[in-house]
């Protein structure tokens, strides 16, 4: 019985051996798998980086120095097999940066004019009221500019030497009338010429004796604008006494700029609106444009004519206009937003996207500005699909890769700014600024306050400090109305009238903030204009830097000015003081 347990226990791991023996080799190839794996993930993940701030590259996963947001894995292997001129992004970056495309379509290129303007009489329909009698104003009855007067309405009276006599010998006529109606209708005559009327003339017939002060009538209908005359007053035949328009009908006058003049023609349709009626809109036809341009404003006057039966509208009323003109002969062309467009000065570049996440840097020729979008003359083909939000945050992380970016046509490691940890990323300067012009020194003087102003409101966003922000919009506003350019050179003064209006908007939208979120939101376009007026003038001998947090403006990059090469956010304050980098010098240092 214990032999045969010996030879059961035998067999038993006999089998057992070769049961392992052929699992191993029918299976050995798997076990060896998942080895594979993690050594090929270990690899794939041995740098990790930052989806907002991709200069960042870690060796270990961690927060980025800049946001503190999580760091993510680097795929090395998503990089193979693809354009070596393309730029990887992985989805959850794309997601961050709110990378968004599009596919390039054709459409009818329409450009879009923003005009401002002002309510005015219509010179046609404005008249002066004239005395046709002459003599001594005794009384007026209308006395005051605004006054509705009525056709045949008495609005003065007047003494007069010449008219008493010609009543006299209306008198004398009279009683020869029979035996010489010629003389007598002579006299009637005479009056008719001042204006008199029949029944006027009737009048002084019935009373028998002539009228001492006589009443002068309107001759039209319309709204006293201007009043002339007083009480006491000689006036001779002919002299105004009023000026008079009907506003049953007026002109608004548009400001067409220089540059904006060929996109105007006659008989273009326009639709405006007016502040003090919110909520209605009015449309009109330009029926005449000025054929000279105001050598000050650098603009022309575009006439719209508008009813205005109900009187809701006056004249000196702001209105601001639409107008919308195709451009070409019916053709239709390339038109790609201006947020997929990045623009150096000299150049004009989109990412093009050839493959999931993988973007290639190209080119474009851009045609007219339609407002929130450019005309691509070449350069594009319909059905391409290019980057049309967060192109920054593409170009970003294509500069950090090496490949052709809007800073470095060629390629290669471009520096980015200012340095986290042991990486150097001082930034290389560049020429994508405005070019500077000769400026003589009392209009840099005249600039210079400008600048302070700036200083100190994006000092005080810094700070979250909302109310001297306030502040700084008001003394802005008084330096801005100081400057004068009317005696600097022709260049500088045509510039100064381009850069100056856009200006002006700017500060007009911070005024209307009601928070500092929506102050920091106006804060940048204020920005972007101090900075070309910087660039462009250079006002001061201190050495500037422009800086730029790609996390502001929803993800989509805002800049600010700042003295100091140290980056303090004044789009998140406290919240991520440090996030940002600086992207150009200039200036000089005294």
């Amino acid at each position: 019985m214990k032999k045969i347990d010996k030879q059961t226990i035998i067999i038993a791991l006999a089998t057992l051996l070769v049961g392992f023996v052929v699992g191993g080799l029918i299976f050995g190839g798997g076990s060896s798998a998942p080895k594979d794996e993690t050594e090929h993930s270990e690899v794939a993940h041995s740098e990790w980086t930052c989806s907002m701030h991709p200069q960042i590259r870690q060796a270990e996963p961690g927060q980025c120095p800049i946001c503190g947001m999580d760091l993510i894995p680097i795929d090395t292997d998503q990089a193979l097999n693809t354009d070596p001129l393309s730029i990887k992004m992985s989805p959850t970056a794309m997601q961050l940066a709110s990378v968004q495309t599009a596919k390039v379509v054709l459409q009818q290129p329409v450009k879009q004019l923003r005009l401002t303007g002002k309510v005015q009489p219509n010179e046609q329909h404005v008249s002066s009221q004239v005395s046709h009698i002459t003599g001594r104003i005794e009384k007026l009855k209308v006395n005051f500019t605004g006054e509705y007067i009525k056709r045949g309405q008495v609005i003065a009276y007047i003494y007069s030497p010449e008219l008493l006599t010609a009543q006299k010998e209306l008198f004398e006529a009279q009683k020869i009338k029979a035996t010489q109606p010629a003389l007598f209708q002579a006299a009637r005559e005479k009056l008719k010429n001042w204006k008199l009327t029949d029944r006027q003339i009737d009048g002084i017939l019935a009373s028998g004796k002539p009228v001492d002060n006589f009443p002068i009538l309107a001759d039209q209908n319309g709204v006293v604008i201007a009043k002339k005359i007083n009480v006491g007053d000689h006036v001779s035949q002919g002299q105004a006494l009023y000026e008079i328009a009907d506003l049953s009908q007026l002109w608004v006058l548009f400001d067409v700029y220089e540059r904006n003049m060929a996109w105007v023609k006659t008989g273009d349709q326009l639709s405006f609106t007016i502040p003090s009626l919110p909520g209605e809109t009015f449309t009109g036809t330009v029926s005449f444009i000025d054929p000279i341009i105001d050598s000050k404003s650098r603009v022309a006057k575009a006439r719209v004519i508008v009813n205005n039966n109900t009187g809701r509208l006056k004249p000196e009323m702001f209105a601001t206009g639409i107008l919308e003109s195709l451009i070409g002969q019916g053709e239709v062309s390339v038109v790609v937003p201006k947020s997929a467009v990045m623009w150096t000065g000299q150049r004009s570049i989109v990412y093009i996207k050839i493959g999931q996440g993988n973007f290639m840097m190209r080119e474009v020729v851009l045609g007219p500005s339609l407002g929130d979008s450019y005309v691509v003359s070449s350069g594009l083909s319909e059905g391409e699909e290019i980057v049309v939000y967060g192109t920054f945050s593409v170009d970003a992380a294509a500069q950090l890769a090496g490949k052709p970016s809007m800073m470095n046509k060629a390629g290669g490691t471009t520096m980015t700014g200012h340095q986290h940890g042991n990486m150097n990323m001082s930034q290389e300067e560049t020429a994508d600024s405005p070019q500077e012009i000769t400026v003589d020194a009392d209009a840099k003087a005249a600039l210079r306050p400008l600048l302070a102003d700036y200083m100190q409101m994006k000092n005080a966003l810094t700070r979250d400090n909302y109310s001297q922000a306030q502040k700084a919009v008001e003394q802005i506003k008084k330096d801005l109305s100081e400057v004068d350019m009317t005696a600097s050179q022709e260049s500088s003064h045509q510039l100064w009238m381009q850069i100056q209006p856009k200006l002006s908007a700017s500060i007009s939208a911070l005024s209307k903030s009601i928070d500092i979120q929506s102050f920091r939101q106006a804060f940048i376009g204020f920005s972007e204009n101090m900075i070309k007026v910087s660039m462009t003038f250079n006002p001061t001998d201190t050495k500037l830097y422009i800086q730029k947090c790609p996390m502001a403006n929803r993800n989509q990059g805002a800049r600010w000015m700042s003295i100091e090469e140290e980056i303090n956010n004044p789009y998140f304050g406290s919240e991520m003081p440090k996030c940002g980098e600086v992207t150009h010098r200039f200036g000089h240092s005294h």
